[in-house]
């Protein structure tokens, strides 16, 4: 399931570049650009649509049949995450025939669905209890007697995240996010009828799949089919904080869901630039460090390397360090001293370092392990372009015929940003890959 805070549009956003189009929605007026879904549109003028299929990181598809409207002049009820906006259409998102249609619709979910939600993973964050809620299902007429798929063996295999099928309503929103969004295309959906199901690869366990754990599959799911291990121990979260993945250069931009202060679930915020709400295994799920007994929680000092560490205030801490520059210097000249940043800070973390080694230290000994590395790179950059700093934002390679790698391996080192890559070399965009190994992105 998605963020907390987010608020899910059902459908992607429409190019920006479109003529706006006006349109009325159960009486208000709402004006979006052209190619914008009926859904979206009704999101953005205040009306939630209930929705299974539909979520705003997958294109729409028109499976569930939950978002039916009232469109005037046009018969029938038509999906509203499929139906594009036309100029002067109005749309009705509620009437007793709707809502009677979605009763229907929603019953015929939890006849094959249980419906006692306390203790769930997702209680309260799960969009099929929202809409039985909201219609007021709490029962169906299909139920007694009938066919079941419940009693299916849950799958516990991955490490990260167990995958229940008698919770899933197989709407396909992991099977198109593993396929859209990762582009592994490990998942897939098994049968046909009422005996269709989500299966792994060649309905394999997860962990013997072709799954790479990214977790795109866990944020897209509507219910807890399939949910996140850490959840079943962890609080309900209170509150989702805007933070970024420091495992890697992409600068993946995530929402940390807390409780009490700790950390319970890690979500990739769909508003970042860099990973446009994806992530990769690490940034999703390895934020364990975060609350490990060995990590060390308040600044320790030492006068020699054989005296053993002592807790010391922060002040304390600080002045010390400060004392100890200013003594070297002071004995060996003011050159003595630099600072030397990690390739795995944040720019803002690379220019404080830079800041305090100019004004502090009053000298120019500032480096990153970021130059060593990519010095080729610079090099190569800066005598093609003119520059050694990046030419291009990720958001490019969506639009190139041709991509050259070089020395490079980002199906292993930078995963967000190969699954961009790869989304592109399924369109047809060539890839040419020089480098000494054969590597994971080569293959």
């Amino acid at each position: 399931m998605y963020a907390i805070d987010h608020k899910d549009l059902g459908t992607p956003a429409a190019a920006q570049d479109g003529e706006p189009i006006e349109l009325e929605v159960d009486g208000a007026t709402v004006s979006v650009p052209a190619g914008t879904s009926v859904m979206r549109a009704a999101a953005l003028a205040g009306a939630q649509i209930p929705k299974l299929c539909a979520t705003d990181s997958l294109k729409a598809f028109g499976s569930c049949r939950l978002c039916l409207v009232e469109i005037e002049g046009r018969r029938g009820f038509p999906a509203s995450c499929t139906t594009t906006v036309a100029p002067g259409m109005k749309v009705r998102t509620s009437s007793p025939r709707l809502t009677q249609l979605r009763r229907g619709v929603v019953e015929l979910y939890v006849s094959d669905h249980p419906l006692d939600c306390e203790g769930c993973p997702a209680e309260g964050h799960c969009e099929l209890q929202d809409a039985a809620a909201e219609l007021g299902v709490m029962h169906s007429r299909y139920a007694p007697g009938g066919a079941t798929q419940r009693g299916v063996a849950q799958d516990a295999s991955n490490p990260y995240f167990d995958f229940n099928p008698d919770l899933c309503i197989v709407c396909s929103r992991c099977v198109r996010a593993c396929d859209e969004i990762q582009g592994t295309l490990a998942l897939t959906i098994e049968g046909r009828g009422f005996g269709s199901r989500v299966s792994a690869s060649q309905h394999q366990p997860f962990l013997e799949s072709e799954c790479v754990s990214c977790g795109a599959c866990v944020e897209a799911c509507p219910t807890a089919a399939l949910t996140e291990k850490s959840r079943a121990a962890a609080k309900p979260p209170e509150r989702a904080v805007a933070t970024t993945c420091g495992y890697c250069g992409v600068g993946c931009s995530l929402k940390a869901e807390v409780t009490d202060s700790t950390v319970v679930r890690m979500v990739p915020n769909r508003a970042g630039r860099a990973n446009q709400g994806h992530a990769c295994v690490k940034g999703r799920f390895a934020y364990g460090y975060a609350t490990h007994p060995d990590r060390v929680r308040r600044p320790m000092i030492r006068k020699r390397i054989t005296d053993p560490w002592r807790e010391v205030s922060w002040d304390e801490a600080i002045a010390y360090t400060a004392s100890e520059f200013r003594r070297i210097q002071q004995a060996h000249g003011p050159d003595s001293v630099g600072g030397i940043t990690s390739s795995r800070c944040t720019n803002e973390e690379v220019f404080v370092v830079q800041k305090m080694v100019r004004t502090a230290f009053h000298n120019n000994n500032v480096d990153t392990c970021a130059r060593v590395c990519h010095s080729p790179t610079g090099y190569g950059l800066g005598q093609t372009f003119g520059t050694s700093a990046g030419t291009q934002d990720f958001d490019s390679v969506e639009e190139s015929d041709v991509i050259l790698v070089i020395g490079a391996n980002p199906s292993a080192a930078h995963p967000v940003f190969a699954s961009r890559m790869k989304k592109r070399l399924r369109q047809g965009a060539k890839l040419i890959v020089v480098d000494p190994r054969v590597t994971k992105t080569a293959e």
